[in-house]
C-alpha cells in the first residue's frame, strides 16, 4: 500500500491500483524508482511513517481516492467548479472518467459560473473611468489636467464636482424642456422665440465649456475619441453652431426664392435646418453619464442583445405570416383596407404587439378568427423575454448601484 498524507489526512491505496493509471501524478509516483523523481511529484516525504505528503485539499481528495477504487470520478453540486478543476488537474485526472450525468452538469455550472465573473468584470469596468488620476503623472500640466479631471469625471471626488455633475443634467433638462416649448404656438412670437434662443445659447455654452474640459484633462486623445460618452457630448453641442451656420447661409438663400417663387418654404436649408435642430432631442442621453439606472438599462441590452434579436425576428416572422393569412382571406371584400400583403403590415404590426389600433379590422368571420390567432400570439411571444430582461435588468442595476456605493 502507498502511503499518502493530504492536508493531514491519511490515504492508503495499493500500487497495483495505481498502476493502473500510469499518467497520473499518483500513478508516476507508484511506477516511478527514482526517489528524487519521487519527491518531485509530492511536497513532502515522511521517513518515519513512509508517507507522501501533499499540501492540497482532503476534502476533494476524497473523490479522487474513490476515483482510483471504482474508477468513476463523482462531483457534487455543492463544489466550486473552478477549484475542483484546478485540484483534478493538479492529480492528472481528466473529466472524461466522470459519469455523463455528472459532466453535463458540471460543465453548465461551470459555464454559469464563468458567464457570471465575466459579467461582473464588465460591470465594475462599467462605472470605472477611461483613465485614472495616475496617468497623468509626469506629463505636461498634469497637476493642473488632473484637478479638471476629477471635477469633470470624478463628481465623488469633492463638493464643486458633485455641484457640477448636477449642473450637467440641469442643463440637460432645460434644453430638453426648451426644445420642446420651442415648438409650442404660443411660444413662437417675438418674446418666446427670443427667450428660448437665450436659453439654448447658455445651455449650449454650458456642454462646450464642459467638452473642452474633458478634452484638456483627457490623458490620450485617441481613447478620448472613441469613447462613446464623449460622442455624445459631441452630439449636444453641434446643432447649436451647425444652426448658427445654416440660419446665416439661409438668410440670403430665402431672400432669392421669395423674389423667384414668392413661397417662403422652398428653401432647402431649411428642412436641413429642422433636422438639424431635432438633433437637440440626443442631449437626452447624457443624463446616461450620472444615471445608474439609464446604464443598467444600456447594459442590459448589450447582454440580452440575442433574446433582443429572437424576439425581433419572432415579431418579424409574424408580421408577414399573419398579414399573408389575412389578406389572403380579405382581399375580396368590397372597400377593404387589405388590399395588398404590404397594407396589412401595418395591422399585423399593432395586433403582435396588442396594442390594435382599431383603424384597420377585418370583416369576415375568417379574418377575426386569424386575428384572434394573431394577438394570442403576440401575447405569447411579448411574454416570454419580458422576465428575462426585468430579471437581469434589476440584478445589474443592484449591483452597478452596489459597486458604486462602495466606490
Amino acid at each position: 500500500l502507498l502511503n499518502i498524507n493530504v492536508g493531514g489526512k491519511l490515504f492508503q491505496i495499493a500500487y497495483k491500483v495505481l498502476a493502473q493509471y500510469p499518467i497520473t501524478r499518483l500513478g508516476k509516483l507508484a511506477l516511478y524508482t527514482d526517489p528524487v523523481k519521487k519527491l518531485q511529484l509530492c511536497d513532502d516525504y515522511l521517513v518515519q511513517k513512509n508517507e507522501y505528503f501533499f499540501d492540497r485539499d482532503p476534502s476533494i481528495f476524497h473523490y479522487i481516492f474513490h476515483f482510483y477504487r471504482s474508477g468513476v470520478l463523482w462531483m457534487m453540486d455543492e463544489m466550486c467548479p473552478s477549484n475542483f478543476v484546478e485540484e483534478i488537474e493538479y492529480w492528472g485526472i481528466h473529466l472524461k472518467y466522470s459519469q455523463r450525468c455528472c459532466r453535463i452538469l458540471f460543465e453548465e455550472k461551470r459555464d454559469e459560473l464563468n458567464e457570471y465573473l465575466k459579467i461582473e468584470k464588465e460591470l465594475e469596468a462599467e462605472l470605472e473611468p477611461l483613465e485614472s488620476g495616475a496617468q497623468f503623472d509626469g506629463k505636461f500640466l498634469g497637476r493642473f489636467r488632473k484637478m479638471v479631471w476629477n471635477l469633470i469625471e470624478n463628481p465623488y471626488s469633492s463638493v464643486p464636482a458633485k455641484i457640477i455633475a448636477v449642473m450637467s443634467s440641469f442643463f440637460v433638462l432645460i434644453s430638453i424642456v426648451g426644445m420642446t416649448l420651442s415648438t409650442v404656438e404660443e411660444m413662437k412670437n417675438k418674446t418666446g422665440k427670443m427667450w428660448m434662443e437665450q436659453m439654448e445659447m447658455i445651455c449650449a455654452i454650458f456642454f462646450t465649456s464642459e467638452y473642452i474640459m474633458r478634452l484638456i484633462s483627457s490623458s490620450s486623445f485617441k481613447n478620448f475619441l472613441r469613447a462613446a460618452f464623449n460622442a455624445i457630448d459631441l452630439v449636444a453641442i453641434l446643432p447649436f453652431y451647425i444652426q448658427i451656420l445654416f440660419e446665416n447661409l439661409d438668410d440670403g438663400d430665402m431672400q432669392y426664392h421669395e423674389e423667384l417663387h414668392k413661397v417662403e418654404n422652398v428653401s432647402k436649408l431649411g428642412k436641413v435646418l429642422k433636422l438639424i435642430k431635432l438633433m437637440r432631442i440626443f442631449r437626452i442621453l447624457k443624463l446616461a453619464r450620472h444615471s445608474t439606472g439609464l446604464r443598467a438599462f444600456s447594459f442590459t441590452m448589450r447582454q440580452c442583445y440575442q433574446q433582443v434579436c429572437c424576439l425581433l425576428l419572432f415579431i418579424a416572422m409574424g408580421v408577414f405570416t399573419f398579414s399573408a393569412l389575412i389578406h389572403s382571406v380579405e382581399h375580396d371584400v368590397p372597400g377593404t383596407d387589405f388590399t395588398s400583403i404590404p397594407c396589412a403590415w401595418w395591422w399585423a404590426a399593432v395586433s403582435l404587439s396588442t396594442v390594435g389600433y382599431g383603424d384597420t379590422v377585418p370583416d369576415t368571420i375568417l379574418g377575426r378568427m386569424v386575428a384572434f390567432v394573431c394577438i394570442s400570439f403576440g401575447i405569447i411571444l411579448n411574454g416570454m423575454p419580458i422576465s428575462i430582461l426585468y430579471n437581469k435588468f434589476s440584478d445589474y442595476y443592484a449591483k452597478l448601484k452596489a459597486h458604486e456605493m462602495s466606490q
